[in-house]
């Protein structure tokens, strides 16, 4: 049980000190950021819908045979 209580308390510290660190974005990072991202997302979603649409052309002919 005090092994539990150990490890909670020296992960509290390392989020601590995370938080201390951690600075704000500046605008021009911010927008980067969010463009990397939402290019990421975009690019997840084609590569879903090319694997779906190619399960829906080849799944009827090959579950056919």
């Amino acid at each position: 049980m005090l092994g539990i209580f150990a490890r909670l308390k020296a992960f509290s510290l390392q989020a601590r000190r995370v938080v201390l660190v951690a600075t704000k974005p500046d605008p021009d990072e911010f927008k980067i950021s969010l463009k990397i991202t939402g290019l990421g997302i975009v690019i997840i979603g084609i590569i879903g819908f090319v694997v779906f649409m190619a399960f829906a052309v080849i799944g009827p002919i090959v579950g056919g045979l």
